[in-house]
């Protein structure tokens, strides 16, 4: 694995080492203590700002805005006790089934997407 590709594990030990820290002292803690309301709030706001920095076609801000919403959206499995390979299990899980297909077994579906 190239240093790259380990970025995501690299990122889930410095938030889980961060989790209890001083509030004062981590980003992450301030994050955790605040609590669960507030970790789905900054969830909520990075990926409004990464919409809008799509729709404005701006491809650095959309490369800033990505990070931070994965950032935050780990922060998030943390706090709910996922690691990122249960999400990466429900992408393999995904892989070569059709998104239509997948959404109609959810009762999703939409017409016209």
């Amino acid at each position: 694995m190239t240093e790259k590709q380990d970025i995501l594990k690299s990122l889930e030990k410095v938030i889980e080492s961060r989790k209890n820290d001083a509030p004062d002292n981590s980003y992450v803690a301030s994050l955790f203590s605040k609590g669960h309301k507030k970790i789905t709030q900054k969830v909520g706001e990075e990926a409004v700002e990464l919409c809008i920095a799509a729709a404005h076609n701006d491809k650095v801000e959309v490369v800033s805005e990505s990070a931070d919403l994965l950032f935050h959206m780990m922060i998030l499995w943390s706090d709910m006790g996922l690691k990122p390979e249960d999400i990466f299990d429900e992408l393999c899980r995904r892989e070569g089934v059709s998104g239509i297909e997948e959404k109609k077994a959810r009762g999703e579906f939409i017409d016209g997407l």
